[in-house]
C-alpha cells in the first residue's frame, strides 16, 4: 500500500525530528517540525467519531518524536491517518526541494481535445476551464446532484478505465482508496494526485500509473499554522503557500498500482 511506502521512505528522517507545533482545524491538521519542515493534510470530520474527543488518548501531539506521529498513516480511524500525512509532508518539507513547476495542474498537463477526464473530488477551480478543454468530465463524489456529470464516489473504480485522463484528491490516502483508484486508473495517459494532502515523494509512486504529484510548498508556516487553527481552508491559507507540480515519469506506460482493497468512502470535498 502507498502509505505503508510513504511511512518506510521518511522513517529515518521521524527519528531526528520533533513535532514542535501540531493544530487539528476544522479544515486541515498543520505540523511544524524542529527540522524546519512543515506539512498539512485534510481533516476528514466527516468520518470523525461522535463525541468530544474523536482522538481518545493520543494527545499530547506536540512535543513527540514525529517518529511517534508517522505510523498514524496506518491507523484504523481517519483523523489519526490524516495526522500521519500531515507528520509526513512536514517531513518532505524539511528535504532539499525537488525540482517543480509552479501553478495548477491544468498549466502543467498536456491536455488534448478527447480526453475523458475522471475527477475523483470536486476541485471546483478546475471545472470550467476542464469543459472547454477536452471531450468530456466526469466528477466523484461521497455527495451531490447525481448528474451526467457528477456521479458517486462509489462509481469511480467502475468509469475510471473508460478515462483517459485521472485526477484524484490526495485525501484518498486518508480514506484508504488510492490503492484501489490507482488500479482503475492504470490505463489512463495522465494521472495526477491533487490537493495540499499530496506527499511530494516521488520515489514512492515510482511503479504507479502516478504522472504527477499537485501539491503546495509551505512558504510561511505560522500563518499557514494560524489559519488551520481558526477553520480556514485551502483558499484561506493559498497566500502563505506555493502550488507546484512534480512530474514523474513511469517505465512502463500499462503499470499498474497494487490494488489493496475495496474502495471505501474514496473522497469528501476535495483536499
Amino acid at each position: 500500500m502507498i502509505v505503508k511506502r510513504i511511512r518506510e521512505a521518511l522513517q529515518v528522517e521521524a527519528t531526528r525530528a520533533r513535532a514542535v507545533d501540531v493544530r487539528i482545524g476544522l479544515g486541515y491538521i498543520a505540523i511544524l517540525t524542529d527540522a524546519g519542515g512543515s506539512g498539512v493534510a485534510y481533516t476528514p470530520r466527516e468520518d470523525l467519531e461522535h463525541g468530544c474527543s474523536p482522538l481518545g488518548e493520543a494527545r499530547p501531539l506536540g512535543g513527540r518524536r514525529v517518529s511517534d506521529l508517522l505510523p498514524y498513516l496506518e491507523s484504523r480511524t481517519p483523523i489519526e491517518r490524516a495526522i500521519g500525512l500531515a507528520a509526513a509532508n512536514a517531513l518532505i518539507a524539511a528535504r532539499p526541494p525537488a525540482a517543480v513547476t509552479s501553478g495548477d495542474i491544468l498549466g502543467a498537463l498536456a491536455l488534448r481535445t478527447a480526453d475523458r477526464v475522471g475527477m475523483i473530488g470536486c476541485f471546483e477551480p478546475l471545472i470550467a476551464p476542464l469543459r472547454t478543454q477536452v471531450a468530456s468530465l466526469t466528477i466523484f463524489e461521497r455527495a451531490g446532484d447525481w448528474t451526467a456529470g457528477v456521479q458517486p464516489a462509489e462509481r469511480a473504480l467502475d468509469l475510471l478505465p473508460t478515462c483517459t485522463v485521472a485526477l484524484i484528491t490526495s485525501t484518498a490516502l486518508i480514506t484508504e482508496s488510492l490503492d484501489a483508484l490507482l488500479g482503475a486508473a492504470a490505463g489512463c495517459r495522465e494521472v495526477a494526485l491533487l490537493g495540499p494532502s499530496t506527499p511530494l515523494l516521488p520515489e514512492v509512486f515510482a511503479d504507479t500509473p502516478v504522472t504527477w504529484l499537485s501539491g503546495i510548498r509551505i512558504e510561511s508556516p505560522i500563518k499557514v499554522l494560524r489559519v488551520v487553527s481558526e477553520g480556514g481552508g485551502t483558499r484561506s491559507f493559498s497566500p502563505h503557500v506555493r502550488k507546484v507540480n512534480l512530474r514523474l515519469f513511469r517505465k512502463d506506460a500499462t503499470a499498474s498500482a497494487c490494488v489493496g482493497g475495496s474502495l471505501v468512502d474514496p473522497v469528501s470535498r476535495a483536499a
